[in-house]
């Protein structure tokens, strides 16, 4: 099982963060530290169509709601530190929208536990997006998707 004693970052935020950054911190934090798991999620230009993604959140739950769902890959996990930083605002396409960081003394602990969080942060994590298109047009407000649903079952 994972390790009780590991306090994740977890971080909601307007402004953008440096991926080199948040890795050397948390590298930094451990010398018990194997591997440690990156995914960073982008915005897209969806084929063209879009200028920018709006994101809103309700404060104070989407951390709660990211914090428990950290606190559960740590139990799950022996992990040795744990970072989810997630963007609220209008994104342009190839800004960063999402990190997390996942670091285990060995490979597979990370893997799994930053899957799991993406999973569950996808579905979970009160946040909602909506399409700016690049013909000045606010789209529609996007749900997560039925293979989004699907991803969380396997854990």
């Amino acid at each position: 099982m994972g390790g009780s004693t590991v306090v994740p970052t977890v971080r909601i935020q307007q402004e953008d963060f440096d991926l080199a950054e948040e890795v050397a911190r948390l590298s930094a934090a451990g010398s018990n530290i194997g591997a440690v798991v990156t995914f960073s999620g982008l915005c897209r230009d969806e084929d063209g169509r879009l200028s920018a993604l709006e994101l809103e959140h309700y404060p104070g739950m989407a951390e709660a709601e990211i914090g428990r769902i950290a606190e559960e890959a740590i139990r799950r996990w022996p992990l040795t530190g744990l970072t989810a930083i997630h963007r609220h605002g209008l994104i342009v396409p190839g800004e960063n929208i999402v990190v997390v960081i996942a670091a285990s003394s060995h490979r597979q602990a990370a893997f799994e536990a930053a899957s799991f969080m993406m999973d569950f942060l996808k579905t979970r994590a009160p946040f909602w997006k909506r399409e700016h298109l690049i013909d000045g047009t606010p789209g529609p407000w996007v749900d997560a998707t039925e293979a989004d649903e699907t991803s969380t079952r396997r854990w």
